[in-house]
């Protein structure tokens, strides 16, 4: 276990210094802090665009869903990958192309300065819940490994995902998502690796599965499973491409980083959940009462703890610090890309419009630091209450935030870039339906009610319950919320002429392709060339690792994860001066 605090101690030194070394190109510009001032290359934008989709609730709540009711929990990661494809396809560049710093500065251009407000309020709570929930993903895992109490967890990880937020900005926070997707792809590779070997290959594993069937466990209606699988599709397609998490794109350099960017996102998407998957698949046919194992100190959560007890039992010593690191790396890429956004939606948003327009970028930027801390601390509120809800799941936690808090926000901003000729009016009023629609499902419609209306003597299962939930929020908000957005259509009038202007303008800017500026080629000889030692440096670190006493195989796996992290960092050297020299041979040609 000493080696495991030595590794994650490591890591957490390495975090800081990224954001400090970056903190130079944040610059003393709110459009630096919060967006990079648009200047990041697409493969920087597409990792943190893919890093932020997951969290530590990737391997904690989802895990243990994995664990429970096996195949199923592949769909909501699969949904992601489309999403990313058709933002490739349609969203990614228009996103970019709005021209502005945070994702409401969208909204008030498509949908006007009363709807900024609305949406500024609407979005930044959300937010901050889902962020608690992530927190509280990766203290459940801290805790598990190293035996402290889930309160101090939560307290102690979140002050230190704050801190790496705080100090690089934007900037810090892609690099540093960067980095950590280097590092997780790698490790649950050879974790993904080691879980076929011991089970014996993809047909033992899908042969002794424990579950009923393809479906799981807990779920006795055919039907209801498919239209779970399909509405679940359409849930992430406007999660991933909808106005307000936009603020994934508005950071790319130019239209066509943007959609490499979303490509790049659409990839890793496809590829990573079978890898982080086959951990807890294997544990449930391997080790069946691995849910038992930290019953102690988790209780009823125990089970999203399922993915550590497989590194724990099958992995080498120092896997388990390694993999800490790459589960913190999962949280703090989604927390401080949260943090940094609601912080410039605040500042940007509200407080330069209401309570200081005179304020200078460099007033704003102090303003922007303080305000990053009131919402870290609440972050970490919200991740100390939701710890009180013993009779909760991860899992469920997320899924619920999402259908019915998200989704009213979510069908205006999606319906909203496609749907041009609606009356400003739409987006309030479309969340006001959708808030109406999330109650109905919530409290009226509920699963014991549709039991009664299909007169089902034993009712649903506790799954089917929960699945019911959040099927019926998707369908009332697709039909009835979106519906009434497409309804307003009818009531379209022609604005009056400041405002016509206004809104020409932005379908003009998001019409149009941004163009790489001037000065741009040493901005991106700066990224490849800091990050490509930063890299190579933590690579080495990892390689190193190979002196712990361990079998030979145990030893080539931290090889393993070692060399494709120095391989990284040096292909990323080597594309800095191949930038040099395209630089030089500019200068002598002009």
């Amino acid at each position: 276990m000493d080696i495991d605090i030595l590794v994650v101690a490591v890591y957490f030194v390495f975090m800081v210094v990224i954001g400090f070394l970056f903190k130079r190109l944040a610059g003393n510009s709110t459009s630096d802090y919060f967006r990079g001032g648009g200047k990041m290359l697409w493969w920087m934008v597409g990792s943190t665009a893919f890093m932020t989709q997951f969290s530590a609730w990737t391997f904690t709540g989802a895990a243990g869903k994995a664990f429970t009711d096996g195949f199923p929990i592949i769909v909501i990661f699969m949904a992601n990958a489309f999403g990313f494809l058709l933002s490739w396809w349609f969203f990614s560049y228009r996103f970019r192309q709005m021209r502005t710093i945070t994702p409401i500065e969208g909204v008030r251009r498509r949908f006007g300065a009363s709807n900024e407000q609305v949406f500024t309020w609407a979005t930044m709570p959300t937010s901050i819940v889902y962020t608690g929930i992530w927190l509280n993903g990766l203290a459940l895992f801290v805790s598990a490994v190293f035996k402290i109490d889930m309160s101090t967890t939560i307290i102690a990880t979140g002050l230190i995902v704050l801190l790496i937020s705080l100090i690089g900005g934007s900037w810090g926070v892609v690099a540093s998502d960067f980095v950590q997707m280097v590092v997780i792809m790698s490790v649950t590779l050879v974790c993904a690796v080691a879980a076929i070997v011991k089970v014996g290959g993809p047909s033992n594993l899908i042969e002794q599965f424990p579950a009923d069937s393809i479906m799981g466990s807990g779920m006795n209606y055919p039907l209801l499973f498919i239209s779970w699988f399909i509405f679940i599709f359409v849930k992430q397609l406007q999660s991933i491409n909808n106005m307000n998490d936009s603020y994934r794109f508005l950071t790319a350099k130019d239209s066509t980083n943007a959609r490499k960017a979303a490509l790049l996102a659409f990839v890793l998407m496809l590829i990573g959940p079978v890898i982080w998957f086959l951990p807890p698949w294997a544990t449930a046919v391997l080790y069946p009462d691995a849910a038992l194992a930290h019953s102690a100190e988790l209780g009823n959560k125990a089970a999203d703890a399922v993915y550590l007890v497989f590194v724990e039992r099958v992995m080498p010593a120092g896997m388990v610090g390694l993999l800490m690191s790459a589960v913190f790396a999962a949280t703090m890429s989604s927390m401080d890309s949260g943090l940094n956004r609601n912080a410039g939606v605040f500042v940007r948003n509200f407080y330069s419009i209401f309570i200081n327009k005179k304020a200078t970028d460099a007033k704003l930027m102090r303003v922007s630091q303080m305000v990053t801390i009131v919402f870290g601390v609440l972050i970490i509120i919200v991740a100390l209450f939701i710890n009180s809800l013993r009779g909760l799941s991860l899992f469920d936690a997320m899924m619920y935030v999402g259908t019915l808090l998200q989704m009213p926000i979510l069908v205006p901003l999606f319906f909203g870039i496609f749907i041009r000729k609606t009356p400003d009016w739409a987006a309030w009023a479309t969340l006001a339906v959708g808030v109406i629609v999330s109650y109905l499902v919530s409290f009226v419609i509920t699963p014991d009610v549709v039991a009664h209306w299909l007169q089902l003597e034993n009712g649903f299962t506790k799954r089917e319950a929960s699945d019911l939930t959040v099927m019926n929020a998707i369908i009332g908000h697709l039909f009835i919320t979106g519906g009434f957005f497409c309804l307003t259509t009818k009531f379209y009038k022609e604005p009056k002429p400041q405002r016509d202007k206004e809104i020409t303008e932005f379908w003009l800017d998001v019409d149009t392709p941004v163009i790489e500026g001037e000065g741009q080629d040493e901005v991106d000889r700066q990224q490849r060339s800091m990050l490509g030692k930063l890299i190579l440096v933590f690579g080495l670190l990892v390689t190193t690792m190979i002196l712990i006493p361990n079998p030979f195989w145990g030893r080539m796996a931290f090889l393993f994860c070692g060399i494709v992290i120095v391989s990284v960092g040096g292909l990323l050297l080597k594309s800095a001066k191949v930038g040099v020299q395209k630089s030089q041979t500019k200068i002598i040609h002009s």
